[in-house]
């Protein structure tokens, strides 16, 4: 009976254990699952904050990346700026160098025309009596030797004279024309010419109108318009001559002065100063 008891007891307290094992163990695995489910919501706004921190440093990063290009292109754009200003600063200085050369030549010239300028009234005194020798000079040359175009020549030998006494021709321009003057003598006697013009008979003093013929200043003949008659310029009695020789040579030289034949050796009639002779 009393074995009985004590079996009994045995299984109320081995029933009573496996109770309280069962409702113990229930407990922790809902202590458990209430601590998982606690670190999966902290987890997951672990998660959700770690996630929101990356964005905003995302942002963060992007918008400084942003103001790093815009800081680096107002860097490239202001050294493209100050190399533009260096260049042109360099060019400056080419140019005002150049500047520099030009005014120091400029002032190098007006120097130079000062002296010019305070040298002009000593060459006008030394220049205006040279026109007036010269202007002597072709008076004599026009006078003395023979009578070429002699109304031409003196025509213009009257109005350079008349041109020295007036106020409004320079006298650069009077030195000029006078340069002109003798130019045209030196033409005299160097060219072949021919032309027609009066002349006055020594021996009947009578005045005919002749063709004349001039070789440079070596001679100077004339021939009657029907070629019939010849004359010579005689030097030293200062008068026309009448000549019967060389007749046919003077022919010839009229045709080649007249264009009419070719040009070749022609014999003329010489009379100078100091002697009578042929040129050929």
């Amino acid at each position: 009976m009393l074995l009985n008891k004590s079996y009994s007891l045995v299984l109320v307290a081995a029933l009573s254990c496996v109770t309280f094992s069962h409702v113990v163990s229930a407990q922790a695995n809902d202590s458990a699952q209430a601590n998982n489910s606690v670190q999966a919501n902290d987890s997951a706004q672990a998660i959700n904050n770690a996630q929101a921190l990356t964005h905003k440093m995302n942002n963060t990063a992007a918008n400084s990346q942003h103001k790093i290009d815009k800081s680096a292109d107002r860097t490239l754009s202001m050294q493209a700026e100050i190399e533009r200003l260096q260049e042109e600063v360099d060019n400056l200085a080419v140019y005002r160098d150049h500047l520099a050369k030009l005014v120091n030549n400029q002032n190098q010239e007006l120097d130079s025309l000062d002296e010019q300028l305070q040298g002009i009234q000593t060459t006008r005194q030394g220049i205006v009596p040279l026109m007036y020798k010269m202007l002597a000079g072709l008076d004599d040359i026009i006078n003395t030797g023979k009578p070429i175009k002699k109304e031409q020549r003196l025509a213009r030998l009257a109005k350079l004279n008349t041109m020295m006494g007036q106020a409004n021709v320079s006298d650069a321009e009077k030195y000029r024309r006078i340069l002109e003057a003798y130019q045209i003598e030196i033409d005299y006697g160097t060219k072949l010419g021919v032309y027609q013009s009066e002349i006055v008979l020594a021996s009947s003093n009578n005045t005919i109108i002749v063709d004349l013929l001039h070789l440079g200043r070596i001679a100077f003949v004339a021939r009657s318009l029907d070629s019939q008659n010849y004359w010579q310029w005689h030097d030293q009695r200062q008068e026309w001559v009448s000549i019967s020789e060389q007749t046919n040579d003077i022919d010839k030289a009229f045709k080649m002065a007249n264009k009419q034949i070719a040009p070749s050796l022609i014999s003329l009639p010489v009379t100078t100063a100091q002697r009578v002779g042929n040129a050929q």
